[in-house]
C-alpha cells in the first residue's frame, strides 16, 4: 500500500547535512535534532543508532564473529528481498537531497516533495510499484505529509499551528483547506490519521481527534485531551498514540482510537536505570519503539544500563500494553554489550541491530526462558549474524552496467530503523522491509525441540519444519527416538489445537449461532499446522522408500508418529497404517504384524481390512485377521459378505448374516451364484433349500418371484435334482 497514512512521516531537519554523506546522526532517532521543550517537532516512530553516547564497547561485549563462521552470507538468517523501493539520493557535493528534493518517510512509501510541492510530489511504496505523483501550491516548508488510509485525503503541515488538507477524490476540487489546533498557545508536533477520514493532531499541551469532511472540505472536533507533551508515537496497527509527559519523560499515556472514538488507557511509568541528576527529559524518544508480537502491543524500552550491578549491558525492556487494566513489564531481552543499536520486529521475532559490531541478534519472547516471579529475562536465540550482504547494481549506459555490483554498506550511520521491518539507507537511497531466513536457522539451533519451538511460530515455517523432520531422520543427521518423539508431540499439539478450534467453529455454525456472533471467524489454517498427509507426503513415505536406516527403527519411528497421533486424541488416517503393515510385510516381520493387530496397535478400518485380504498369498493369516477386523468394525457386514462370499465359503457366509438378523433381506440370487461356481452340488442344493424355505415362511410359496431374477438357479436344480425335488407349498 503506497502512503497508507497510518505511520510516522518527517523530514530531515532544515539546514542539517544530511546522514547520507556520512556525517553522524544528531543524538536522536532518524537524525531529527532534540529541539528546546515547547518548540515543537515533526514526529517519526524511525530509529537511528540510539545510545550514540555511550562510548566504544565494554570488554563484556562479544566481538563480531569470524568470516569464516557465516556471519553473512549462507549463514545469514536476515536479508533484504531483491526489488527494495528506491528513490533519488543526495548528490555528494551539494551536501543535499538531489534536485531539491526533501524526502519524507511513511511507513512503505517515500514522499519526495520538491520545491514545497510546486514542482511535484512523488509518492513511492515497496508494493505498489506505480508512484504517485502531483503537484501543490508551494506555501512553504513541509514538515509533515501523510495520506490517509486510502489514499483519498492528503495532509500537509507546513507551520506548527496547522495542517492543510487537499482530497484527492475523483470529480471533487482539488482545493486545499485548513485546520488550526484548537488549542491556545499550543505548538502541532505532528499528526496521525486513524483512518480515512479521522485524525488526530499531537500538540505540546494535548491531542485534538477530528473527522475529516472532504466534501464540505473542513473538519469536525470530535474529542480533545489537555496534557503536557514531550514527544509520541503511533502504532498503526494497533491505533494506539503513546504520549510522554511529565519533565522526565518516563511516565507515558496512552489513547486508543476507534470508529470515531478515543480511549485513555491507563498510563504507566517507564523504569530508568537510575535516578536522574537534573530535573530534565530523561526518556529519549529514539529509545523506545511500540510494536505488535503475537497479536499483543508492546512497548519497547533500550536501557542502556541494566539496573542490575552485575550487568554492564544493554537490555530491552517489554512492557505489555493491554487494551484493559495496567501496563506491566513483562519481558527483559539481554544484549550483554554496549553501543549503538537500533530494533526492528519481524515475524514476532524483536531484531537488535548493533552498530559497532555490525551484527544483529534475535529475540522470541515465547521461547522458555529464565522468569524472575514477574519478568521473564531472554538471551538471543541465535548468535550474532550479520544481515545478508546486498548488491547495489551499477546505474549508468551499458558499458557500465557491466561492471560489478557495488556492496551496500550495511549497519551504516546513515540507517533510518521504522517499525516493524522497514530499514532505510538514506546514502543510497534504498528502503527494504527486513525479512528473516530461516533455512540458516536450522543449522545454528541444535536443539531440535528448542528449534521446532521457534519455527512453529514463524509464518513461512512449513516446508523448513518437513525439511527438518526429513534431516533428523537420516544420516549423517540422525536423531534418537526421545528427540524425534519431542518432534512429533510438538507437530501435532499444534495440528490438535487447528482441529479443535475447526470443530468448535463447525459446531457454532451448524447451531445456528453465527449469525448472532457477527465477529466469529474460521480459523485460519497457519503453516504451523502439519496434517498426517504432510508427513505422509513429505516425510515418512519417502523415510521408508529409500531404506536407509535399519528396518526396527523405521518402524519405530511410523509407531512413535502413530503413538504421537493418539496421544492427542486425534484419528489416525489409515494410509500411515498401510505404510506401517507395507514396511512390516517388505521385511518379512509377519510375526510383528500378528501382534500389532493382535492387540489393536493398529486400528481396525475397512481400508485396512481390505489392504489385509491383499496379503493372503503370502501371509495366510491375514485372510481370518481382516474378517475378525470387519466383525469388529460393525459396520462392516456388507464387505464381510462379499469376502466370504469371494473365497467361495458361502455357508459361512450365509451363518453370519443369519447371526446379525440379516437373511431375511439379502439377495437369493447373489448367494445361489456363489454357490454354483464352487461347482459344489450339495453346496447348492442346501443354499436353494435355505431360501425356499425363507419364501414359504416370507410369502408362504417356496417358488422364487420375477423380480428375484432366480430363474437360471431354479432349471439348474431342476437340471441336476429333479423337478420333484423341489419344494412344495405347504397350506395350514
Amino acid at each position: 500500500m503506497v502512503a497508507s497514512g497510518a505511520g510516522p512521516a518527517r523530514r530531515l531537519p532544515e539546514g542539517e547535512p544530511p546522514p547520507c554523506v556520512g556525517t553522524q546522526l544528531p543524538a536522536c532517532r532518524g537524525g531529527q535534532r532534540e529541539r528546546p521543550a515547547g518548540a515543537g517537532h515533526p514526529h517519526r516512530a524511525s530509529h537511528g543508532w540510539g545510545g550514540g553516547g555511550l562510548g566504544p564497547l565494554t570488554s563484556a561485549c562479544p566481538p563480531p564473529p569470524p568470516p569464516e563462521e557465516g556471519s553473512g552470507g549462507s549463514y545469514a538468517w536476515l536479508w533484504f528481498p531483491p526489488h527494495p523501493l528506491l528513490w533519488n539520493r543526495c548528490g555528494a557535493r551539494s551536501r543535499c537531497w538531489a534536485a531539491g528534493s526533501e524526502p519524507v518517510i511513511l511507513l512503505e512509501a517515500v514522499f519526495a516533495v520538491r520545491s514545497g510541492g510546486a514542482t511535484g510530489v512523488v509518492v513511492k511504496g515497496l508494493e505498489d510499484r506505480n508512484p504517485i505523483s502531483f503537484r501543490m501550491e508551494d506555501k512553504g516548508e513541509v514538515k509533515c505529509i501523510k495520506f490517509s488510509l486510502g489514499n483519498k485525503i492528503l495532509a500537509v503541515q507546513r507551520t506548527l499551528k496547522s495542517v492543510d488538507f487537499l482530497n484527492f477524490i475523483p470529480d471533487s476540487p482539488q482545493l486545499e483547506y485548513t485546520q488550526e489546533c484548537k488549542t491556545k498557545n499550543a505548538n502541532i508536533l505532528g499528526f496521525c490519521w486513524t483512518s480515512s477520514t479521522e485524525i488526530v493532531f499531537i500538540t505540546d499541551q494535548g491531542i485534538e481527534f477530528y473527522q475529516v469532511l472532504p466534501e464540505k472540505r473542513s473538519l469536525k472536533l470530535l474529542k480533545n485531551q489537555s496534557i503536557n507533551v514531550n514527544w509520541y508515537m503511533y502504532c498503526p496497527e494497533s491505533s494506539v498514540i503513546l504520549l510522554s509527559t511529565t519533565v522526565l519523560g518516563n511516565v507515558l499515556q496512552p489513547f486508543y482510537f476507534k470508529s470515531g472514538t478515543m480511549s485513555k488507557l491507563s498510563k504507566f511509568e517507564i523504569e530508568l536505570p537510575a535516578a536522574p541528576k537534573s530535573s530534565k527529559l530523561s526518556l529519549s524518544e529514539r529509545d523506545i519503539a511500540m510494536a505488535t508480537i503475537y497479536g499483543q502491543l508492546y512497548v519497547l524500552y533500550l536501557r542502556h544500563h541494566s539496573r542490575t550491578s552485575n550487568s554492564t549491558g544493554a537490555e530491552v525492556v517489554l512492557y505489555h500494553l493491554p487494551r484493559e487494566g495496567s501496563c506491566k513489564k513483562t519481558h527483559i531481552l539481554k544484549l550483554n554489550r554496549t553501543g549503538k543499536f537500533a530494533l526492528n520486529v519481524v515475524d514476532n521475532l524483536v531484531v537488535v541491530h548493533h552498530q559497532d559490531t555490525e551484527t544483529s541478534v534475535i529475540f522470541d519472547i515465547k521461547l522458555k526462558a529464565e522468569f524472575d516471579g514477574s519478568t521473564t529475562i531472554h538471551q538471543f536465540v541465535l548468535p550474532p549474524r550479520s544481515i545478508q550482504p546486498y548488491q547495489i547494481p551499477v546505474a549508468g549506459p551499458a558499458s557500465v552496467t557491466s561492471q560489478s555490483p557495488v556492496p551496500c554498506k550495511l549497519y551504516s550511520s546513515s540507517w533510518i530503523v521504522f517499525q516493524p521491518d522497514i530499514i532505510i539507507s538514506a546514502s543510497e537511497g534504498y528502503l527494504w522491509s527486513l525479512q528473516v531466513k530461516l533455512e540458516p536457522v536450522v543449522n545454528l539451533l541444535l536443539d531440535k525441540g528448542k528449534l521446532m519451538d521457534f519455527l512453529l511460530q514463524r509464518k513461512e515455517c512449513k516446508m523448513v519444519i518437513l525439511s527438518v523432520c526429513s534431516q533428523m531422520l537420516s544420516e549423517p543427521e540422525r536423531g534418537s527416538l526421545s528427540v524425534i518423539a519431542t518432534v512429533f508431540d510438538k507437530l501435532n499439539h499444534e495440528y490438535k489445537k487447528y482441529l479443535e478450534a475447526e470443530q468448535s467453529y463447525t459446531l457454532v455454525v451448524e447451531a445456528g449461532l453465527s449469525r448472532s456472533n457477527p465477529l466469529l471467524k474460521r480459523p485460519v489454517r497457519t503453516q504451523a499446522v502439519i496434517d498426517q498427509s504432510d508427513m505422509y507426503t513429505h516425510v515418512l513415505s519417502v523415510f521408508t522408500e529409500k531404506k536407509e536406516a535399519p528396518h526396527k527403527f523405521t518402524i519405530a519411528v511410523l509407531m512413535e508418529y502413530i503413538r504421537s497421533l493418539n496421544q492427542f486424541q486425534i484419528a489416525v488416517q489409515h494410509y500411515l497404517y498401510e505404510l506401517v503393515i507395507k514396511t512390516l510385510v517388505q521385511h518379512n516381520l509377519f510375526y510383528m504384524l500378528h501382534q500389532f493387530l493382535q492387540y489393536h496397535v493398529l486400528s481396525d478400518s475397512k481400508p485396512l481390512a481390505c489392504l489385509l485380504l491383499s496379503l493372503e498369498s503370502i501371509y495366510p493369516p491375514a485372510h481370518q485377521l481382516s474378517l475378525d477386523m470387519l466383525k469388529r468394525l460393525s459396520t462392516a457386514n456388507d464387505e464381510i459378505v462379499e469376502v466370504l462370499l469371494s473365497k467361495h465359503q458361502v455357508l459361512a457366509a450365509l451363518r453370519f448374516i443369519r447371526g446379525i438378523g440379516g437373511h431375511d433381506s439379502i439377495s437369493a440370487r447373489k448367494f445361489l451364484d456363489a454357490a454354483k461356481q464352487a461347482e459344489d452340488d450339495m453346496l447348492f442344493y442346501t443354499i436353494f433349500r435355505f431360501f425356499e424355505q425363507r419364501n414359504q415362511r416370507l410369502r408362504g410359496n417356496p417358488s422364487f418371484t420375477p423380480g428375484e431374477h432366480c430363474e437360471e438357479h431354479v432349471t439348474f436344480f431342476k437340471q441336476v435334482f429333479g423337478e420333484q425335488a423341489l419344494m412344495k407349498p405347504t397350506t395350514f
